[in-house]
């Protein structure tokens, strides 16, 4: 006896397309920006698409490359985070802006800087924050954690002056400030960035 087909989908499972895709990520960056990076879930996201986790892992592998699709950034942030675990603390200071500052000024760098100014004039600033927070806190705070407690003031002291530079170089165009080699620019607040990752913090 033949079956009858309809028409009717297993639930949790929409076929795979460019739809599909498109509603995972809408809802994905409506959960980054709402709940922050460490509080959002595949299975979260998923549950908000009407999909499989599974699925959500197919097109996107990690939540750190689902957050990065997102947010439109070109690149898997933990493809700069992560060579800095194998930095010695000591070098962080200088290595960070000598890694950062010639991704920034590449074409690359480009698509990175334009979704900054897209994230810092709309509405969803908590995404940028989360970043800062869920991603470079937790992978850098507990290296720098000394006395203990410190480690996430210390990531954002630093974090405060790379976005400085960020405003300045890429957003406002300050020259000459914008055209000073990238090199020069991480040489000079190298020392600054090394003191708040490892020196002496003023008293709470």
């Amino acid at each position: 006896m033949a079956t009858t087909n309809t028409g009717r989908k297993r639930p949790g499972r929409p076929a795979g397309n460019s739809g599909t895709r498109q509603r995972i990520l809408d809802n994905a960056r409506v959960l980054f920006a709402r709940n922050g990076i460490s509080n959002t879930s595949i299975r979260a996201v998923a549950a908000a698409a009407g999909v499989d986790s599974a699925l959500v892992h197919h097109y996107f592998g990690t939540k750190e490359k689902l957050f990065a699709a997102a947010v439109q950034i070109p690149i898997d942030p933990m493809d700069i985070i992560g060579p800095l675990r194998e930095v010695p603390v000591e070098e962080l200071g200088h290595t960070i802006p000598s890694m950062l500052l010639p991704l920034w000024d590449s074409e690359l760098g480009a698509s990175v800087i334009a979704t900054l100014r897209s994230i810092l004039a709309g509405s969803e600033v908590n995404l940028f924050r989360s970043f800062i927070q869920d991603m470079i806190a937790v992978e850098l705070g507990s290296r720098v954690d000394n006395p203990p407690g410190s480690g996430i003031i210390r990531i954002q002291f630093v974090a405060s002056q790379l976005v400085g530079v960020l405003m300045a170089r890429y957003i406002l165009d300050l020259e000459p400030f914008k055209s000073l080699p990238a090199q020069r620019i991480a040489d000079t607040i190298a020392p600054n960035l090394q003191r708040y990752l490892t020196g002496d913090l003023p008293a709470p």
